[in-house]
């Protein structure tokens, strides 16, 4: 249902922007770790470690990026786009790269472009006083590892890290122990609020994460489901 309601409203963007029967190309590339992060100083975020690709679309000039495990290139018109099924994460992540770059072209979203450097450190700060100032003190469940924002947190928060990489699963992070997918469960019973990354929607695991508690869908990869199916996203300093 989620997947059928976020491609009806996808579709009708275009539909009502005259873009249906446009011949568009859309381009997809699986991009490096220095092209997509840069050259952070820390070395154990998932795409640096080759655990994730990270793909972009070029639609008309604008770029939008979508998390993957199963990459892949893609070269079409916009209609082939829309015809695509969403049944597994290569045509998931060409989907949603998609989205995130017409309605970055749209001006409907901004910051579809993961940051680079020492930005996530950056953002992971801000992230803290604005959990603190929306929130207060709250237990937080971190769904998918990322480092910067883990480290950052747990100074400050009660946090329990949900992931699908067995080599994180069941392994001690800044002080945290990474549960696996079998814990989700009790996990979201715990926290009381979940910080999801924006890749649970190219995974297909979002439907899990957006109605038992407030929820922050984190970086680029969910800007346009987010804008499109109301869910509140966290990407403070996205290109």
């Amino acid at each position: 249902m989620f997947y059928q309601q976020l491609m009806e409203r996808f579709q009708q963007i275009v539909k009502n922007s005259d873009l249906e029967e446009e011949e568009v190309l859309i381009t997809g590339r699986t991009l490096s770790a220095e092209e997509a992060i840069g050259n952070p100083m820390r070395r154990d975020f998932p795409i640096i470690k080759g655990k994730e690709k990270l793909m972009e679309a070029v639609f008309k000039g604008a770029k939008g990026q979508a998390f993957t495990d199963m990459p892949g290139d893609f070269r079409g018109q916009l209609q082939e786009v829309l015809a695509i099924k969403p049944e597994n994460n290569f045509q998931r992540a060409v989907l949603i790269s998609t989205m995130n770059a017409v309605l970055r072209y749209l001006g409907l979203i901004d910051r579809t472009v993961h940051c680079r450097n020492e930005d996530p450190e950056l953002c992971s700060l801000e992230l803290i006083q604005y959990i603190k100032q929306r929130f207060g003190h709250p237990r937080v469940a971190l769904v998918g590892y990322q480092p910067a924002m883990l480290e950052k947190l747990q100074k400050h928060f009660e946090i329990r890290v949900l992931d699908l990489d067995t080599e994180n699963i069941n392994q001690i992070k800044y002080g945290v122990l990474v549960e696996g997918p079998e814990k989700m469960h009790e996990v979201l019973e715990w926290c009381e609020i979940i910080l999801a990354t924006g890749s649970t929607v190219v995974n297909a695991t979002i439907t899990d994460y957006c109605d038992l508690k407030p929820a922050l869908f984190y970086g680029t990869t969910g800007a346009a489901a987010a804008k499109l199916m109301g869910l509140e996203r966290w990407c403070h300093l996205g290109g």
